[in-house]
């Protein structure tokens, strides 16, 4: 177990995994995690923050199991009411979690940052981790597709992705900087890691990254930087990442992930099914089972991870490939 603290960047499902892992093997207090936020949205006049919500819920227990999103034990009145009257329903939002929803609009349209808003819902509901969104600005991500130019959440949730993606574009990020308590998590004491979560490179973690300044601080921190590989087998385990890859023109290997964080990352953590790429990334890599279908997993993973950077940080014997 790791006695030090980490910073964690991560988008929705799979990157709030390994953030649960993380939360649970390291020491309580230990863990801050920085959201993307590039697929906020605005929806029915309520201000939407998917992966934020997704980390939150995962964080506290009150994820659904089924959906990795949204709440467990959901009810729907009030979508089966708003169907009725013909309103927009293709973004499911359930009774508990419309909840969040109103209360982050109406504290974020008083004039509350974003981050202090989420770092109150992250207390109130337990949660022993600083949960931080990338930037309290408004970069958006917009996908430009073979049927022009979509909003994220039209493209990803609307569409189910199916338009073929030519160009990711960050609108908004000249304007943002990252949330003001980011900077003060990375300059803690203590700070043993940076992990970049099993998110899409190019929807979920790029955002992050976009953000000027972003990718200085992390880098300033000097400890290791480590990203887990999303793809296993040379396929994800959720989400479009392989077939985003393969329309960007990208191999889609595990590989690449690697070289597109290459001048970032200090190690790579890969799934065995992919070990025949080892030779081709050209960062330490540590091969694990990268699947995380248990809480066993997501602690195995954490683990893991966390003996590479320890490693890479000359605190305990070679374990990468």
């Amino acid at each position: 177990m790791s006695t030090g603290r980490v910073a964690a960047v991560c988008g929705g499902v799979g990157g709030a995994k390994l953030a649960d892992g993380l939360l649970r093997t390291l020491p309580r207090g230990a863990l801050g995690v920085i959201v993307n936020t590039g697929d906020d949205f605005e929806h029915l006049g309520l201000r939407i923050s998917p992966d934020i919500d997704t980390v939150l819920y995962t964080l506290s227990g009150l994820a659904n199991p089924d959906t990795g999103w949204g709440r467990r034990d959901e009810t729907w009145t009030f979508m089966r009411a708003l169907e009725a009257l013909g309103g927009e329903t293709w973004f499911r939002l359930g009774d508990g979690d419309l909840a969040t929803h109103v209360e982050r609009t109406r504290r974020v349209a008083a004039g509350e940052p974003l981050s202090v808003v989420v770092a109150d819902i992250a207390h109130r509901l337990g949660i022993p981790a600083c949960v931080l969104p990338m930037t309290d600005g408004g970069l958006r991500t917009r996908v430009l597709t073979d049927e022009g130019l979509i909003d994220f959440q039209d493209y990803f949730v609307r569409r189910q992705c199916r338009p073929r993606v030519r160009e990711i574009r960050f609108e908004g990020a000249a304007a943002c900087r990252p949330a003001a308590r980011i900077a003060a998590l990375l300059a803690e004491p203590g700070l043993e890691a940076i992990v970049i979560c099993p998110s899409n490179p190019y929807l979920s973690v790029d955002p992050v990254l976009a953000v000027p300044g972003m990718r200085e601080l992390l880098q300033a921190t000097g400890v290791p930087i480590i990203a887990v590989s999303p793809l296993i087998a040379g396929t994800a385990v959720k989400g479009p990442t392989a077939k985003i890859m393969g329309e960007l023109g990208k191999p889609i290997s595990a590989a690449e992930v690697a070289h597109h964080y290459e001048g970032l990352i200090d190690g790579f953590v890969l799934d065995r099914r992919d070990e025949a790429v080892v030779s081709q990334i050209r960062v330490p890599v540590l091969l694990s089972c990268t699947l995380m279908a248990t809480t066993d997993d997501r602690r195995r993973v954490a683990i893991d991870t966390m003996r590479l950077a320890r490693q890479l940080a000359g605190h305990c014997e070679q374990v990468w490939r």
